[in-house]
């Protein structure tokens, strides 16, 4: 992956300290450093590992936290859920079926207004039983009101954890950072680990919930709400999500600014200047996504990558003004809605739609169950892509065996 850079000073000195860490190791960092009260899990692959970390931190009294050792998924959410509501700062982390089992729950958390934290190692969906890496276990988030990050590497999921806090504390709804199973989970790769003097002047002073339950002013949390005001509590949700486009813009603007990692707010654009063709796609996949595009570039190919960092908000207008100057674009969906296409996809060409640009949208569906892709599969994306002419092209499954029905 193209790490970005930053200067000597985050090597050595008071800006950190250099770890070789797999992703879920700097996701637990990450965690540690933003000081939770409370983390409350329950294991499963490629998950477990996060938490296993966490719990050896609190157990060595390296980290000041209560760990809930819960019965499932559902509990693990309902804990954090119960856990926030008093004020404190929370964190959980899960995988394809264990989010599905607190699925309910995750929007109750919305509904509350809780700033709890979570990661997601993204994992595909059974039947049939699958431990690789598809993104349609953390999409199905997507209409719920979390906030939805998505990671490509070690150190941006550490980052991205730390950053998630700032995010969720200032708008009063959760967060949740996703990243691939295996591919960013269990790479190991090095990993620039902030001070924690400043992750604590990075990250606001621990206020809770503004309505705090309590003993003195007891009230409850889900009571009916009635037909003349169900509909203004969704809409204060919907507002305050479209709200944190600039500040997640700004709270990665900020955080470059102490640590020198900056990764371009909703979306990370890579050689987007000057291109003809550029590819949307998400994931730890972007690393081979670049390679491709600059190896290309070398052919005299104009190409560029734009990676999405954040599917809710989404990325409307970065969208948009990247798709009006280019040729023709490609959408790289590492996941699928059934009876319909890749959810990139319908985000991307929804959006070209509202603000009448016409750019030929040419859409790609590969990886799913953790299929590989590699360089030589965005090459020939890339290629594809430069066929394409103004007319209807169909959806492209990338690496589709021949299927006997």
């Amino acid at each position: 992956m193209h790490q970005r850079v930053s200067g000597e000073g985050n090597i050595h000195g008071k800006r950190g300290v250099l770890k070789v860490l797999s992703g879920n190791h700097a996701a637990a960092y990450g965690a540690k450093l933003s000081r939770p009260d409370v983390i409350a899990a329950y294991p499963i692959t490629p998950q477990t590992p996060i938490i296993e970390k966490l719990s050896e931190f609190v157990e060595s009294g390296e980290l000041d936290a209560r760990l809930i050792r819960v019965e499932s998924e559902h509990s693990a959410m309902a804990a954090s859920i119960g856990a926030a509501s008093v004020g404190a700062r929370t964190y959980t982390a899960t995988s394809s079926q264990g989010l599905l089992y607190m699925y309910e729950v995750c929007w109750w958390a919305v509904g509350a207004r809780l700033p709890i934290v979570m990661g997601v190692v993204t994992r595909a969906l059974a039947p049939p039983w699958s431990i690789w890496s598809d993104h349609n276990d953390l999409l199905t988030l997507r209409d719920s009101g979390w906030i939805i990050l998505f990671a490509s590497d070690s150190q941006e999921i550490l980052d991205m954890t730390i950053q998630a806090y700032k995010i969720a504390e200032s708008v009063y709804l959760p967060v949740v950072i996703g990243w691939d199973a295996f591919l960013a989970s269990h790479t190991v790769e090095p990993v620039l680990i902030p001070d924690q003097e400043i992750v604590d002047k990075f990250l606001p002073k621990k206020r809770g919930w503004p309505h705090a339950l309590s003993v003195e002013d007891p009230f409850s949390l889900g009571n009916i709400t009635f037909p003349s005001e169900y509909m203004e509590l969704r809409y204060d949700i919907w507002r305050s999500m479209n709200d944190t486009r600039e500040l997640i813009k700004s709270v990665d603007k900020q955080y470059g600014r102490i640590t020198g990692r900056e990764y371009g707010g909703l979306v990370e654009r890579y050689l987007c200047d000057d291109s003809e063709a550029v590819l949307f796609v998400m994931g730890s996949s972007s690393g081979d996504a670049m390679e491709a595009a600059e190896m290309l570039r070398r052919e005299g190919i104009k190409v560029g990558v734009c990676r999405i960092r954040s599917v809710r908000p989404f990325p409307e207008e970065e969208v948009v003004e990247l798709a009006d100057r280019s040729k023709v674009i490609g959408v790289f969906d590492r996941d699928v809605s059934m009876g319909s296409r890749g959810i990139l996809a319908t985000e991307i060409m929804a959006a070209l739609k509202s603000k009448e640009v016409d750019t030929p949208v040419v859409e790609f569906i590969g990886g799913l169950g953790g299929r590989n892709l590699s360089i030589n599969t965005f090459k020939e994306v890339f290629k594809q892509m430069y066929k394409v002419e103004k007319k209807k092209q169909g959806i492209k499954w990338v690496g589709l065996k021949e299927v006997k029905v």
